[in-house]
């Protein structure tokens, strides 16, 4: 790819002038004509070292309303990035529906000499690498954001000129080190490595650019081009264009056709006796686990979904009750605010995962996509069914790191769901727990219910399997699901 472009095309000054004018004035429009249509824009800047971004990056903002764009730098990764999910600071500064990100480097340093490991990445890590970073790019495209992947070339020559330049000078010098010095000196390897990355990832409708940046006008002038045709056209066919509607999934362990619930026993039971002893012996487990975790740096969500009044909450604070409060975070998840609405719905859940060695316990998630927004028609229905694959493409995203994944569904029945909204309603001490959402959700049992069903056949994944939890004895329940994690975790951290 990139060996047969000659970045060393050049314009004159005269001609860039009058090529420039009116592009500005354009670019300005257009980033407004952003703002109304309510879509995000991802401008992504890759590229050699000393390839120009510094030059670059003001010829592309200068036109621009500073109140409706901003830029982040992700050229080398801190303590926080690192114990996380590679795409985690990625997700964190996603911009908002009508508003620009540029990215000054991007998510596919990994794949890059500078953003390996010093032996590189294996067969299996770069497998994985280009599935997680391919699944991430396309549900954003999906979800209606714009990515505009700009890769920055100079010529072997110029790189080293730019390079000695900056080395003369005492105030810039700090700013080439040792792996730039060496990216240069192994061009032709790197370029195979850059022209790679480019191929592999540049699917998705999301096409590399490849700027020729030896002279700094021509590179501008084609920048602005290419960020005005490609808006342009974006905003030509967003409205003609359908979402995807995709679902496949062949991660899907389970039949969609089988039935997940009307398999569950609702009728086991656990004497108090039995449950105390259990219960003292799988948190005492649980707590001297953590602490392995902790030691391990392994990092472990915990999904909890399941009907309104089956014992979440109480679930979860068995769970809870003897970890270090240090180590983990329970995250309740409610209707989302205007901010969160302005993004991707993954973009809330992702942003909250958890450091290496900690814990995230999510009452509700982004389940709710293909559940209640599902059945409460706040999705389309191209939305939801796409959910599927994206869920499961996040999900495998955190195995890949490293993530321990558990997924609870407590299922009761729905005469156990009325005595206990009925209990709730008596008690002056619970009434805060039922509402009247919870009333007419009832009402839409089969809806949810079907719903729950296709959810659990089809995100049910080798990496991140859901368990059904019987649920109208809550103390079976608790001890179900503390036995379960105790089970995967000693397994998981070879105590077993």
């Amino acid at each position: 790819m990139l060996d047969k472009i000659d970045p060393t095309v050049t314009i004159s000054r005269k001609d860039f002038k009058a090529a420039m004018a009116g592009l500005e004035g354009k670019l300005a429009e257009l980033q407004q004509r952003v703002k109304a249509a309510g879509f995000p824009v991802l401008i992504l800047f890759e590229g050699w070292s000393a390839a120009g971004k510094g030059l670059l990056l003001p010829k592309l903002l200068n036109p621009l309303d500073p109140r409706y764009f901003e830029v982040r730098t992700f050229a080398k990764v801190n303590e926080e990035a690192a114990m996380r999910p590679f795409l985690w600071r990625y997700w964190r500064d996603l911009p908002a529906k009508g508003r620009i990100g540029v990215y000054d480097r991007s998510w596919h340093r990994t794949a890059l000499p500078q953003g390996q490991k010093k032996r590189g990445l294996s067969a299996r890590e770069s497998e994985n690498f280009y599935q997680d970073v391919n699944a991430f790019e396309k549900t954003l495209i999906d979800d209606g954001t714009l990515i505009i992947k700009l890769f920055l070339h100079v010529s072997r020559e110029e790189q080293k000129r730019r390079f000695d330049e900056l080395r003369k000078n005492p105030g810039t010098a700090w700013r080439v080190d040792s792996a730039d010095l060496q990216q240069n000196k192994q061009y032709n390897a790197n370029l195979k490595k850059f022209s790679q990355m480019m191929k592999k990832t540049g699917g998705n409708g999301s096409p590399w650019h490849i700027i020729e940046a030896d002279d700094k006008h021509y590179a501008a002038l084609k920048m602005i081009r290419v960020i005005i045709g490609r808006i342009e056209a974006h905003i030509g066919n967003r409205l003609a264009e359908a979402p995807s509607g995709s679902n496949d999934n062949p991660a899907a362990t389970a039949d969609p056709a089988a039935r997940w619930l009307p398999a569950v026993d609702l009728t086991e039971r656990i004497s108090k006796e039995d449950y105390k002893e259990k219960l003292t012996f799988y948190q005492n487990k649980i707590s001297e686990l953590g602490f392995l975790l902790y030691a391990r740096r392994r990092s472990v969500v915990f999904v909890y979904e399941g009907w309104d009044a089956s014992g979440k909450g109480g679930n979860i604070k068995r769970l809870t009750q003897r970890l270090d409060p240090r180590g983990y975070e329970v995250i309740p998840i409610g209707a989302p605010s205007a901010d969160e609405l302005s993004r991707c719905y993954l973009w809330r859940f992702m942003r909250r995962m958890p450091k290496d060695g900690h814990l995230a316990i999510f009452d509700r998630s982004w389940y709710g996509r293909v559940m209640v927004e599902r059945v409460e028609g706040l999705a389309s229905e191209a939305e939801w069914r796409r959910a599927y694959a994206e869920i499961n493409a996040a999900e495998r995203h955190l195995y890949n790191h490293g993530t321990i994944i558990f997924k609870f569904f407590l299922h009761i029945d729905k005469d156990e769901q009325l005595r206990r909204f009925e209990e709730r309603a008596a008690d002056p001490l619970k009434r805060y727990k039922i509402t009247d959402e919870d009333w007419r959700n009832r009402d839409k049992w089969a809806a949810y219910e079907k719903s729950a069903e296709e959810m659990l056949a089809r995100t049910s994944t080798e990496y991140a399997p859901w368990l059904v939890v019987a649920g109208n004895d809550k103390r079976r329940a608790r001890i179900t699901a503390l036995e379960y994690a105790c089970g995967v975790l000693e397994r998981e951290l070879g105590k077993a």
